[in-house]
This record gives structure tokens, C-alpha cells and sequence, in this order.
């Protein structure tokens, strides 16, 4: 049941950057209570998942800027979380774009938690 609840704040996050579905100042809130390898995950397959020639990346990419810009520790908060262990085994083994939003999430999820 823990694994629905994290699974859940995660969607929430990443929606919240890719659909624009709540303020940059919640979006914060909800990322600064997050895990930071997290954090790093899910701002990574943004970036991965929207190239410049993504017909939404302007708007996605422009939350995920206003988001760091806004409050900077939310940059801080990722790059902390690139140094987990994790995030090697997962860039060795997989491909960000490989993955839809909720398959990537439930895998990074399980990962983190179990």
C-alpha cells in the first residue's frame, strides 16, 4: 500500500510539471517534501522525454525552468539526488525515453522503496 502512496505523490509531482496541472509555489511544495533521487528522476525524463523539437516542450520545459528559477533549491534538491546509487543502475540498464510517464514512475518507485 506505501508503494500507491509514493507512486501517487510521484504522478502528482510529474504531472504537476508536465501537464501544468497545479502552481509553480505547489508544485515546489510537493518536490521539496520528495525524495531528492526522485527529484533528479523526474526532472531528468522531462528533459529526456521533451527535446526542443517536442511540440510541448516549450510549455513543459518553461515550468520546469520558471519552477528552478523560482526557487532555486529545487535545482539543488535534483542535484543532490543524482548522486544515489540508483540513478547509475538505472542510466546503465535503461533509456528515459524508453518509458511512458506511469511505467517509469512505478519502476523508480519500486526501486527507491524496496
Amino acid at each position: 500500500m506505501a508503494f500507491d502512496e509514493e507512486k501517487r505523490a510521484a504522478r502528482s509531482l510529474l504531472a504537476a510539471i508536465e501537464d501544468g496541472t497545479t502552481s509553480t509555489s505547489d508544485t515546489y511544495y510537493q518536490l521539496k517534501d520528495a525524495d531528492p533521487t526522485l527529484v533528479y528522476f523526474i526532472f531528468t525524463w522531462i528533459r529526456a522525454t521533451y527535446p526542443p523539437s517536442h511540440p510541448a516542450a516549450g510549455g513543459v520545459l518553461g515550468r520546469l525552468g520558471d519552477l528552478c528559477t523560482k526557487y532555486p533549491d529545487a535545482a539543488r534538491i535534483a542535484a543532490s539526488g543524482k548522486a544515489d546509487s540508483v540513478v547509475d543502475w538505472f542510466e546503465d540498464a535503461y533509456e528515459y525515453r524508453e518509458y511512458g510517464s506511469a511505467e517509469f514512475v512505478d519502476l523508480i518507485v519500486e526501486k527507491l522503496e524496496g
